[in-house]
């Protein structure tokens, strides 16, 4: 039997992050920070109305699942395919420096080396349903730093996971190169099928335009197929927001593609997007956080930060991006979400690092959280 308490739960979630989203656009602010905060506000950290729960925890895996599949439906094909090499070269830069500044942070205050390294890797990747959120508010996501930060957000992703493998054998004792090129088989294969797949359901959904027109049987279609894609991925070894994102590119250039972005992002809209961001805030808690830890917790902020900002600067600079364009791209490449905490639990989890970190891990995602939609809005004014 439900949890009516849940009920509950979702009506004041939808009713606080929209009028706090509100009163963020009347101060010239993003509405996604309201929603944030909102989150923040009803979780333990505050008044406690509302905590982590199982319920709403899968509810706001919808809501990062629609925000990737709307973005990828947005993404300028010939722009993504012109900027994969400037992509990729962000996503490593920014990487290692988030990495190396981690795993050096963690080393100074005598942490061991090996969970010195996975502290680093917690770190590492971003968060992309944060920026996408704040750069469909604002228009740009289509823009040339947009669309760069987008395909280097998902090379985050496979790199982090596959950095993540590594780390998980090496702690288990059992890594070996046969694993790795297992790994690494899987993953090549998941995006030969993605491509294939992606071809065919293009030309698909512009015969079934053609021939019916903007039918809700395209919608519903077309979200089976994210899920799908998500499912895949997954079974892959990558996360479900990569295939969730790969699929929405499959329509980016079709005939249908407004159509299906109307009938998505209403659905994502009404619930799913505002239970994912208060969802974050539910998880924030400051319980346990002693002088050391905080000191630690502030140290690991400041890299998180600034190593994306200089390391993915850094990567769009070399690759022709203007000065501007270079600080958009790492303003939007800071904030991090579910793939640190995915991380961080299975660490936690296998005993590489101590749960008394996953403090310091909430901290560093709501502040990476709230000050990336505060950038974004700086380095993209006129």
């Amino acid at each position: 039997m439900i949890d009516t308490n849940l009920f509950i739960i979702i009506a004041l979630i939808l009713l606080s992050t929209k009028a706090l989203a509100l009163f963020m656009r009347r101060i010239h602010l993003p509405q996604v920070i309201g929603a944030l905060i909102a989150g923040v506000l009803l979780g333990p950290a505050v008044f406690g109305l509302a905590e982590p729960n199982e319920t709403i925890s899968m509810l706001a895996e919808f809501g990062v699942i629609f925000l990737l599949f709307s973005a990828g439906m947005e993404t300028d094909f010939q722009q993504l395919r012109s900027s994969f090499k400037a992509a990729l070269l962000i996503s490593v830069l920014g990487i290692a420096a988030a990495l190396g500044g981690g795993f050096a942070i963690a080393f100074a205050f005598g942490k061991p080396t090996f969970e010195s390294f996975f502290i680093g890797v917690v770190i590492a990747s971003m968060s992309t349903s944060i920026t996408v959120e704040a750069l469909q508010e604002m228009g740009k996501l289509k823009s040339k730093s947009g669309t760069a930060i987008l395909g280097a957000s998902l090379f985050d992703d496979i790199i982090v996971i596959v950095i993540l493998a590594v780390a998980m054998g090496m702690g288990d004792g059992g890594f070996s190169a046969s694993s790795m090129a297992i790994l690494l088989v899987k993953i090549v294969a998941f995006f030969l099928f993605a491509v294939l797949a992606g071809l065919g359901v293009n030309r698909l959904f512009n015969y079934m335009h053609s021939r019916f027109g903007e039918k809700k049987r395209l919608a519903i279609f077309a979200v089976a197929y994210c899920f799908l894609m998500a499912y895949l991925a997954e079974q892959f070894g990558l996360a479900d927001i990569t295939g969730a994102y790969i699929a929405g590119i499959a329509f980016c250039n079709t005939k249908c593609v407004e159509y299906l972005e109307i009938k998505s992002h209403v659905l994502s809209y009404m619930l799913f997007t505002p239970i994912f961001l208060a969802n974050i805030g539910f998880h924030t808690s400051f319980a346990g956080m002693t002088g050391s830890v905080i000191l630690f917790t502030v140290l690991l902020v400041a890299v998180s930060i600034f190593s994306k900002l200089i390391g993915c600067g850094l990567g769009a600079k070399i690759s022709r991006f203007t000065n501007r364009e270079s600080m958009q791209v790492g303003a939007g490449m800071i904030a991090r979400g579910e793939v640190s905490f995915i991380v961080a639990s299975k660490g936690i989890a296998a005993g590489y690092i101590s749960s008394l970190l996953f403090p310091s891990i909430i901290v560093i995602v709501l502040v990476t959280v709230l000050i990336t939609p505060l950038l974004l809005k700086v380095v993209y004014r006129k």
